[in-house]
């Protein structure tokens, strides 16, 4: 059925700006559609990572430090320093491996001198080879001794059994620890640890590996609850939340989306990094998971974060890195090889990266000294570029998503200079997700709730381990070695900061 055609007016004047304004209205959704066009493009075909070529972007946010944006975005301050030659000097090997010496002596002939005398040895040349030897398997016989009375025949006694991780299992402290470590801290999925055990002649299904894990993932609950007693005690805490794909979730679908929330904080020199799963990201999630919280938060723009922040009281701050990645998005949508107002925003956030720098070994109190005198312009520099930058671009272009986003958030984006103490960005609970998603990219998904939930609790004492400078896998047949034999009230002693320096993996 044929559409009525609205009149044009008869005045010409009247017809021009009717014209215009059709025009400019065609050129807005022309440009959206190029922006669009450009990111999809580069999405599909172009570098993946914020910083520099061929590093790829493990997900949808930050992964590099302060000063590697620093680098990046502070084109004055690297123009001016001097570059740091490359020598390709090799890093010394670890003095704790063990070393092993051969030495190669001369042959007998050339110990003699031309003028007819023994060469004496004066000192030796040492260099060094990284030798590595495949995983050593072994049986841990338990025996057991039986005793019995030969004069009476009252029965035989047999020693007990020895308190381990899991009873009855052929899984040792050790071997649990290597699973764990493998899958969790180096994203090694189950089906394939099975294959390697195959070439060592042991045939572990993945069923039982997998029914293993879930079985020590619940044995250390209370460890995981103790942790976050701890989390709550940070003066600043840090939150993130990443999807995860659980197939069989109550009333929802296999394809659907569960998150994996991350936080971060703890004590002075007691380092909690710790995982929950949930099947949403409602507000009630943040909600619950800040109770008890009384401190800084620091997370990305979420708005149920802002919401909880306003709730409990919490001073709330919002993230720079997140703030500069948008405006990262913006560059990406423009022509190739063009400058435009999202290179101006990334150059002026630079700044304040460029003097976060310049303070990161100094306290707290010159920290705050160093942001009020230099931060607090820098900061008012940007607002009036933001404000300026926003009256001229369309509100849903690319670089004008990325201003409003960062005049919306304005008041949590500036708080961090308030105090000395409060970091500029979110990047180390970004960073502490990221094997997360590393490992996710190789299992895929959790086939349940309860997996989902196991992975949480793992991945908890991994990265918390990591945070501690502990060994992953040192931490771990540490922990499952002495679980068994632990007391209760007594857990705090299983905790990676109360693990010993030197510690023996012998069962």
């Amino acid at each position: 059925m044929a559409t009525a055609v609205e009149k044009l007016p008869d005045d010409p004047a009247l017809l021009k700006a009717l014209i215009r304004k059709e025009r400019e209205s065609f050129q807005k959704q022309l440009n959206t559609l190029i922006e669009a066009l450009h990111l999809e493009r580069h999405r599909r075909y172009g570098t993946r990572s914020e910083k520099a070529p061929g590093q790829g972007e493990l997900f949808d946010e930050a992964e590099q430090d302060n000063d590697d944006i620093i680098a990046e975005s502070d084109k004055d301050s690297a123009a001016s320093s001097p570059k740091l030659k490359n020598t390709g000097t090799r890093k010394p090997l670890p003095k704790e491996l063990p070393r092993v010496r051969h030495v190669h002596e001369l042959p007998e002939e050339d110990l003699q001198c031309s003028c007819g005398c023994t060469l004496t040895k004066i000192g030796e040349k040492i260099s060094e080879q990284l030798d590595i030897i495949p995983a050593s398997v072994q049986v841990i016989e338990h025996v057991r001794v039986k005793y019995a009375c030969k004069h009476c025949e009252d029965g035989v006694k047999t020693a007990p059994r020895p308190a381990t991780l899991l009873p009855k299992s052929i899984a040792s402290a050790n071997t649990m620890a290597f699973v764990i470590t493998s899958k969790y801290a180096d994203g090694i999925p189950l089906y394939r640890l099975s294959s390697i055990l195959k070439r060592y002649q042991i045939d572990i299904p993945r069923q039982t590996l997998s029914e293993s894990v879930l079985k020590t993932a619940t044995l250390v609950e209370p460890l995981i609850k103790r942790l976050r007693e701890h989390l709550i005690q940070s003066p600043v805490l840090h939150m993130d939340e990443t999807p995860v794909q659980v197939l069989n979730e109550p009333d929802k679908t296999p394809q659907s989306r569960s998150y994996m929330w991350v936080q971060r904080g703890g004590p002075p020199g007691q380092s909690v990094v710790q995982f929950t799963y949930s099947p949403s990201r409602a507000t009630a999630v943040p909600d619950e998971l800040l109770t008890g919280f009384c401190g800084t938060l620091m997370t990305d723009g979420y708005k149920p974060y802002r919401t909880v922040a306003a709730t409990k009281g919490l001073t709330h701050l919002c993230c720079w890195s997140h703030a500069r990645r948008k405006f990262v998005q913006a560059q990406k949508a423009q022509p190739k090889g063009k400058t435009g107002k999202a290179d101006m925003a990334i150059s002026l956030i630079g700044k304040l990266y460029a003097i976060e720098k310049s303070v990161k070994f100094s306290d707290a109190a010159q920290r705050h000294r160093t942001r009020q005198e230099q931060s607090v312009p820098q900061l008012k520099k940007i607002k009036a570029w933001l404000e300026k930058t926003a009256q001229q671009v369309p509100p849903k272009s690319a670089i004008g998503k990325a201003t409003h986003y960062s005049l919306e958030y304005w008041p949590e984006l500036t708080r961090y200079v308030e105090n000395g103490q409060r970091p500029i960005d979110n990047n180390i609970a970004e960073n502490a997700i990221r094997p997360f998603v590393i490992g996710r990219k190789n299992w895929l998904f959790s086939n349940s709730q309860r997996g989902a939930k196991a992975s949480a609790n793992l991945y908890s004492l991994i990265e918390t381990a990591k945070a501690n400078q502990v060994e992953p896998y040192q931490y771990l047949s540490w922990l499952f070695g002495r679980h068994p034999t632990t007391e209760p009230g007594n857990i705090d002693s299983l905790l990676p900061w109360n693990m010993p320096t030197t510690v023996s993996n012998q069962p």
